[in-house]
């Protein structure tokens, strides 16, 4: 049987950094093509990597007759409505977090996968790195966990923050910690405790969201969040405490090509068996309500 073939909707950093190379060094699949919205760097990114670039709306529907599955590394709001036009042409779909800021624009992906009968995988980075993803699911099978706290301080927009690609992000600029750093925090809160029933959110300037949220298992837990923090004040980290004491989140070093790579295959594995893998566009739906509900919420208080 041929490789399946995948292409990448994308020319950003991040296409730079993790998609395109993991794309072009799997030996299990064919990396199909790439399209951006400019042309000079879609043939950039392709020439780099061995492909055929594709820009323009020809070039989206040629990119997705010639592939089994569309992999995007795009602006959010720009990739929901392209994932569910790639779903409805027969696609699979690897897609980056959040799939869309807007529940109308994440529920639109994650029905066209379901009329389409294809697979799904949104990449949240923990999930599929080899040192967090296989403690995620230790935790979530012992079960009996009483609370955890989560904390995502990111220095992008700091005072002191490093000059960094990702920083001329407008969508990141607009949305801040609560969207780009929250769904790797609920994504791991949410195995380990069960979906999210009640959501509380203050938010401080410039950047920093602070939540409660009440899972199913009946335990409770926190998270803190921003872009802005302090280079010296911020870092990463998930603890939880229960029945078997404490544990926290390992430190992930892993190479972001790797963990692409690793959700490739777990696309691939949906494909191959049918079934739905945990972070699909169902998830990433639920992911884009809870957040849509914080902010309210915090937006509702500050007027209070």
């Amino acid at each position: 049987m041929s490789k399946p073939r995948i292409g990448l909707l994308g020319t950003g950093p991040w296409a730079e950094l993790a998609h395109a190379p993991a794309l072009a060094g799997h030996t299990g699949i064919e990396f199909s093509g790439v399209w951006g919205r400019r042309p000079e760097a879609a043939a950039a990114l392709a020439a780099a990597h061995g492909t055929t670039a594709h820009s323009g709306e020809a070039g989206l529907d040629a990119l997705f007759a010639e592939s089994d599955a569309i992999a995007f590394a795009l602006p959010p709001d720009i990739q929901a409505p392209l994932a569910a036009r790639a779903a409805a042409a027969g696609c699979h779909l690897l897609m980056d977090k959040p799939v869309a800021t807007t529940v109308a624009a994440a529920r639109e992906v994650a029905d066209a996968v379901a009329s389409a009968g294809v697979s799904s995988v949104v990449f949240c980075t923990l999930r599929f790195a080899a040192d967090t993803a296989g403690w995620i699911d230790e935790q979530a099978a012992k079960g009996g966990w009483f609370t955890a706290h989560a904390y995502w301080l990111g220095s992008l927009y700091g005072e002191s923050a490093d000059d960094s690609p990702f920083a001329e992000s407008p969508w990141r600029r607009e949305k801040g910690g609560l969207w780009d750093v929250g769904p790797h925090a609920l994504s791991v809160l949410i195995p380990l405790l069960g979906d999210v029933t009640e959501v509380t959110a203050v938010r401080s300037e410039p950047d920093l969201t602070h939540l409660v949220l009440r899972h199913t298992s009946g335990a409770a837990s926190s998270a803190a969040l921003s872009l802005s923090a302090p280079k010296e004040g911020g870092g990463t980290g998930i603890e939880v405490r229960g029945e078997h004491g404490v544990a926290a989140l390992p430190e992930s070093v892993s190479d972001p090509v790797d963990s692409f790579r690793n959700a490739i295959d777990a696309l691939l594995e949906s494909v191959r068996t049918g079934q739905p893998h945990g972070c699909d566009a169902r998830f990433g739906l639920r992911l884009t309500e809870i957040l849509t509900e914080a902010e309210e919420r915090a937006a509702a208080r500050a007027k209070e």
